[in-house]
């Protein structure tokens, strides 16, 4: 686990809202995290073999059986450059009934291998005597640091990964699938936060992970503070690093069904702009969100489901747009923070974010401290 500070141990706050215990995703109630590593290797790039810089992370909605007891989900794509498996039909139907699997790009095939594996070992009927199941797998590009025609993650790694999922604490940057990732010009990787709103609000939890690999230097704002402008000739970086990608995992435990969570979803692409990121071209940036509120049953005992949601011209409505917004751009900046420098493939490297350096630069303009808020 990284030694380094998150964005809110340096005194800097993000946000008007009040994070939950653990500042992460798994503060929503239920929400499981897992991540395997692979790291190995260095020197000259050997195709099929190494060095590898890569990894797999999910997300559980619940602990139980996400086949037989599915969540309501939506997906936003700001930009389509990207490999989303799942996303159709969770489009149709608007529910997801596997962990989100987040990892490399050339992963995603047998990292969905994994996903169905589990699927069928805790429901052998699957694809049987009852429907298949629909594997959400999503991807950035670690291209940069490791070995992707080694395809390293394996079935085994994404098993491991959900077993070991837990509630807790969430490790963050180079950990998982965010192993090898770059994030505006720096070594990224995951990051998390949350916010929880207030008494008369229902006190709901939003929870945000995200898989950071976007963005160019020049680009980054902390808090509002232009830190990548000042950074921009720090150790420039190279080599592609205007486009990339970011996946966001929107987690709440607000009964919402799939409208209204596409509308939450959205809001993420607001918290990732306020770090300075401009969804370029070549980035896929993919934003799934769910409720575990209410679970839909694989097995339905009649013909009508009754399922709550949240009022939606209200001021509730409102507290968790601004919770998502708050909550992704904490959690991309807490990537930043926690992310290592790494020397990969070729001796290719990713230096860290100089955190005394950026907290300075945020400092320097007046935007480190709180805000007020009502929410």
């Amino acid at each position: 686990m990284t030694t380094r500070p998150r964005v809110r141990d340096t005194g800097i706050v993000i946000g008007a809202m009040s994070p939950g215990e653990h500042n992460a995703i798994t503060d929503v109630p239920d929400v499981r995290v897992g991540h395997i590593t692979l790291i190995s290797g260095d020197g000259p790039h050997s195709p099929g073999a190494g060095p590898v810089r890569t990894g797999v992370s999910v997300v559980l909605p619940h602990g139980g059986n996400l086949f037989r007891n599915k969540v309501p989900a939506a997906v936003s794509v700001l930009n389509g450059f990207g490999k989303c498996l799942g996303q159709e039909q969770i489009d149709e139907l608007g529910l997801i009934e596997s962990p989100i699997a987040l990892t490399g790009t050339m992963n995603v095939g047998i990292v969905a291998d994994g996903i169905i594996e589990h699927a069928i070992r805790e429901n052998p009927d699957c694809g049987v005597t009852t429907s298949t199941v629909n594997a959400v797998v999503t991807e950035c590009s670690d291209a940069y640091l490791n070995d992707q025609h080694g395809r390293h993650v394996r079935q085994e790694h994404v098993l491991s990964s959900i077993e070991g999922a837990r509630t807790g604490p969430v490790t963050e940057g180079n950990v998982g699938a965010g192993t090898g990732m770059t994030l505006f010009g720096f070594k990224g990787g995951i990051g998390t936060a949350s916010r929880r709103l207030s008494e008369r609000h229902g006190q709901y939890t939003v929870g945000v992970m995200v898989l950071g690999n976007c963005g160019r230097r020049e680009q980054l704002r902390i808090n509002g503070a232009p830190v990548g402008h000042h950074l921009r000739d720090w150790k420039p970086a190279v080599d592609g690093e205007d486009t990339g990608s970011i996946i966001i995992i929107v987690a709440t435990d607000a009964p919402m069904l799939d409208r209204a969570l596409g509308r939450l979803a959205r809001r993420a692409g607001m918290g990732l702009a306020r770090t300075g990121s401009i969804a370029a071209h070549g980035s896929g940036d993919y934003i799934i969100a769910f409720s575990n509120a209410q679970q839909v049953p694989h097995d339905p005992t009649g013909q009508v489901l009754t399922l709550a949601q949240v009022e939606e011209t209200g001021s509730l409505i409102n507290a968790l747009f601004q919770a998502t917004i708050e909550a992704t751009e904490e959690a991309i900046i807490n990537a930043l923070f926690a992310a290592e420098s790494m020397t990969g493939r070729d001796g290719n490297r990713r230096d860290a974010l100089p955190v005394a350096t950026a907290v300075e630069i945020v400092e320097r303009y007046g935007l480190a401290r709180p805000l007020e808020n009502e929410s």
